[in-house]
């Protein structure tokens, strides 16, 4: 049979199938776990299986509802971030994903400039169109207004949707869940930026939990351990993911950084040099461009951050 993963939760599994005896499409929920060890062509990551996975499944115990994967279908695509455990491997977050939705606030907590470019890199880098929604808009006075404003700008200038939202007072959500609709979504970001609170308020029946940003820190605090999928009544599903406090890149070398930062990759073949790194190299098109507008200076000093991120791992 082949079956859809859903959740992971470090050996087992929870794959759903439809065998298409049921005429309301309701597909049938088993517990499964691999056979043997799994060895993905190219791919050395900490997880094997990764929720959205197509895979393979056989009967093991049908009382029991438990079922063993023998095979992995090839990927469409998949999105990974630093293990946790190791920082020098993948841990692949989700795979066969329409699209991503990257939540983020201006306040309580503050989601960096640097963590959105970091996300919108991972997602250009595995080919995952990304859309920005700004949580916790009723939060806003007149310095986080214009925030937003200047960050919208900035993205949406290189082709990125941005969307501002109140789960508080509903403004906005109607637009979001619309996105919605017949995709894969990828839900991230931080821990407290309203993920599962906004997936309660648009598809209550699917009960998450939720917590309050720690008065402590002023950050999240982890209520999603392992990334779950969900199916969408009306069509299309969420994949809901851990709240995330650093997203570390693997495998993106310096040479292609800029490759992954649109407004840039339109100017590469007009550098002088084919292998400018946009520093300080004569006839550099990116850095002219700084200089003229064309590439937000933001958008550039996050660059220079991350390039000098990636040049303290190569050592």
């Amino acid at each position: 049979m082949n079956a859809t993963v859903y959740k992971s939760t470090g050996n087992w599994y929870i794959v759903k199938v439809s065998d298409g005896s049921d005429p309301s499409g309701l597909l049938k929920t088993y517990n499964a776990r691999l056979l043997g060890k799994f060895k993905m062509d190219g791919l050395t990551s900490t997880n094997p299986i990764a929720v959205g996975d197509q895979v393979t499944i056989e009967m093991e115990n049908e009382l029991e509802g438990s079922v063993t994967i023998t095979e992995i279908g090839k990927r469409k695509n998949y999105i990974t971030r630093t293990s946790p455990a190791n920082k020098h491997q993948h841990h692949i977050i989700a795979s066969n994903i329409d699209q991503s939705l990257l939540f983020a606030t201006l306040k309580d907590p503050k989601t960096s400039q640097g963590f959105i470019d970091r996300f919108l890199i991972t997602s250009e880098a595995y080919h995952i169109p990304s859309i920005i929604v700004f949580n916790k808009s009723d939060l806003y006075r007149k310095k986080e207004e214009e925030k937003f404003a200047l960050v919208k700008s900035i993205y949406e200038a290189i082709g990125y949707q941005v969307l501002s939202m109140s789960i508080e007072n509903g403004d906005g959500v109607e637009a979001v869940k619309s996105l919605l609709k017949d995709k894969v979504t990828l839900l991230s970001g931080h821990s407290g930026v309203g993920k599962s609170t906004f997936i309660n308020a648009v598809f209550p029946e699917l009960k998450l939990k939720t917590q309050d940003v720690s008065g402590l820190s002023g950050k999240g605090l982890h209520t999603t351990t392992f990334a779950e999928m969900f199916d969408l009544p009306g069509g299309g599903k969420i994949i809901d993911t851990p709240g995330i406090r650093e997203l570390g890149l693997v495998d993106i070398s310096k040479e292609e950084l800029s490759h992954y930062f649109p407004e840039m990759r339109a100017l590469i073949n007009d550098c002088r040099f084919n292998n400018c790194m946009h520093l300080n190299e004569p006839g550099c098109a990116v850095k002219k461009a700084v200089e003229k507008g064309g590439v937000h200076m933001d958008r550039y000093i996050s660059y220079c951050n991350i390039l000098e991120s990636i040049n303290e791992k190569s050592y």
